[in-house]
């Protein structure tokens, strides 16, 4: 009954069938086998436009590298303050651009505000060359609390980071989760919003580990190839990612994966958020329950064979999965009700 992270999980049936399925007979290398060539055309259809497709094996490879052809050296990426690139990804994306600097900015919930961005960016030094240069923003889609950000708010960001000259990268580790809850057109998230780029997540969804930074601005790739081979990420054998993303795509499971995984998180919000002394700290969007609990629930629900995350004070994390047991939700809330004193 583990809630630890959707990482925790093992691949979907079908990815691990399609891998068995890529690993029979031979396969031109370094992506230019049929596999890979079918993941671009079908990411084509899937976001309705002409996209430029690089699988890679880790979403901070995807995010790092992404964010390193929007940026120079001396640039400026704003991130909100809670994001995976600022938090969780040990410098990668100042090492993958050669030195720019993250510029983290605080909003409720895991989502940053035009107003502020706005802000920021109108003291952020443009053209003083004594500051870093604003470059790049980067918006996190599910966010890191577990909530999203609608088109329009995405359309809000996008135009102010456009006045100012940014371009724009999408963290989408949990995209799927995203439109699964938005139950919109993936494009309506990303290019028709005003995003140029996107890590588009599988494997917290599903795979066993695959990504795929897609770009919309088909220019900004220019130079993406080699930045990908300098950083270790052209798999030899890239048919073996290339077939996770084709299972992925295919008859839409990566949405049928999300739609259960967010399910499974809303089913678990509405039987922990009655309960006497506990509260949630955010809107629960996708497929993250941040919970708020006195200690002795939170130590009893571990003693009782739970696995979650302690985020941080009362505040627990619980992460459903693309094949979390119903059960096992109903089993934690059952719990909390009986910690709670309710029969």
């Amino acid at each position: 009954m583990n809630f630890m992270s959707d990482n925790v999980v093992g691949a979907a049936p079908e990815i691990l069938a399609a891998l068995a399925a890529a690993n029979e007979g031979a396969q031109p290398s370094y992506g230019g086998d049929p596999l890979t060539a079918r993941v671009t055309r079908d990411l084509a259809e899937l976001f309705e436009c002409d996209v430029t497709v690089f699988p890679v094996a880790t979403g901070t490879a995807a995010n790092a590298l992404a964010l390193s052809v929007l940026t120079p050296p001396y640039g400026a990426v704003y991130c909100h303050d809670e994001a995976h690139v600022e938090v969780d990804e040990c410098g990668a994306p100042e090492l993958m651009s050669g030195g720019a600097k993250l510029v983290p900015l605080a909003g409720p919930h895991g989502k940053l505000d035009a107003m502020a961005l706005k802000a920021a960016l109108d003291k952020g030094g443009a053209g003083v060359v004594h500051h870093v240069q604003p470059a790049a923003l980067t918006l996190t889609q599910a966010t890191e609390s577990g909530t999203v950000y609608t088109p329009d708010e995405v359309m809000a960001l996008t135009e102010v980071a456009r006045a100012h000259k940014l371009r724009v990268h999408m963290d989408g580790a949990r995209f799927a989760n995203a439109v699964a809850s938005l139950a919109c057109a993936p494009a309506d998230i990303t290019w028709r919003a005003g995003v140029d780029v996107l890590s588009f997540g599988a494997t917290k969804n599903g795979a066993l580990a695959a990504e795929a930074v897609i770009f919309f601005d088909k220019a900004l790739a220019d130079n993406f190839a080699y930045r990908r081979k300098r950083a270790g990420h052209l798999f030899s054998k890239m048919r073996f990612l290339s077939a996770q993303l084709d299972a992925y795509l295919t008859d839409g499971l990566w949405l049928r994966l999300a739609t259960h995984a967010n399910a499974m998180a809303t089913r678990l919000a509405q039987g922990l958020d009655a309960l006497p002394g506990v509260g949630l700290r955010s809107p629960v969007q996708a497929n993250e329950v941040f919970a708020v609990m006195p200690e002795p629930m939170i130590a009893g629900l571990e003693a009782a064979g739970f696995h979650f995350y302690r985020w941080d004070g009362a505040c627990i994390r619980l992460v459903t999965a693309w094949n979390t047991d119903p059960a096992h939700v109903d089993a934690f809330a059952a719990a909390a009700r009986g910690l709670a004193g309710i029969a």
